[in-house]
């Protein structure tokens, strides 16, 4: 078997593993036929209680990656990654995601019971990804930035007192540049848990580029009123703007993991920064 059918095999097993583990242990099961994947479900029996009962969303995620040659953007350590964090929660999250593609059914099935909410920049996209999937739950956003545009942004968002990390916010705030001024009530009005950053496109000079998802997750964890941090991950790390925003706005200080190209931030709500802080990092 050639090395690259071989990963997809891993994945795929690991990806359907996954879910039997989150409670479909009877669903897959009239679809496995070895031992390794009998003992896959054997560990599911053994955490029903932990899991609760399977959701819809869980069925139609397994339904689909098991009939699908399209898999996710991400790698196999790389999702690892949330869905650790989405297990050690044990509890329905509030999961935000910067993008909508071919991983985002994993992403609600994962967080089943809890609200994903995808935002994507693309309206004809949003439109072809749930005419296949209308139970997702996805917005349409306009970005004010280009890319090409970062080096810039950069280094005079502290002349902006719209920005300051003290006092920023994002809803109506068209004084800077980088706030996401104009999102759905519904995104201002709940406190994430987890804030997932993939999107929008960063690889051309007129692409919006990542810098406003970055600084308004940063200043969304910031603003977070109940206990907890927020867990930010950033993925494409690898490219030059994506990793110094994550330095300027998530911080190094904050970054508990790092796979591949993602990286996990956990950050702490405003309360507990300095207010006197003239920096985000």
């Amino acid at each position: 078997m050639q090395g690259s059918e071989r990963m997809k095999n891993r994945w795929f097993m690991w990806l359907l593993g996954t879910l039997c583990i989150i409670g479909a242990t009877l669903f897959i099961a009239s679809f496995m036929q070895t031992s390794e994947n009998s003992l896959l479900c054997s560990i599911t029996r053994a955490r029903q209680q932990l899991t609760g009962p399977t959701t819809s969303m869980q069925l139609r995620a397994i339904l689909h990656y098991a009939t699908s040659q399209i898999v996710p953007q991400q790698s196999l350590s790389e999702i690892t990654i949330t869905f650790d964090v989405l297990q050690a929660l044990n509890r329905p999250a509030n999961f935000l995601v910067f993008g909508l593609g071919h991983d985002s059914l994993m992403w609600a099935g994962l967080n089943a019971g809890g609200t994903t909410l995808f935002l994507e920049e693309d309206p004809k996209w949003v439109q072809t990804v749930l005419k296949d999937a209308p139970f997702l739950r996805a917005h349409t956003v306009r970005y004010r930035t280009q890319l090409r545009e970062a080096d810039q942004l950069l280094s005079s968002y502290r002349s902006e007192p719209a920005c300051s990390p003290a006092t920023a916010t994002l809803r109506g705030n068209e004084r800077c540049k980088l706030a996401l001024q104009n999102l759905p009530d519904e995104v201002y009005s709940t406190e994430w848990d987890l804030i997932m950053i993939d999107a929008p496109k960063g690889y051309f000079a007129e692409a919006p580029g990542r810098m406003a998802a970055i600084f308004s997750a940063a200043v969304m964890a910031r603003d977070r009123k109940g206990s907890g941090v927020t867990h930010v991950f950033l993925h494409d790390v690898d490219r030059k703007v994506e990793k110094a925003y994550a330095e300027e706005f998530l911080c190094r200080k904050q970054l508990v993991k790092g796979v591949g190209r993602l990286w996990h931030f956990e950050i702490p709500p405003r309360a507990n920064h300095s207010r006197d802080d003239a920096r985000f990092c």
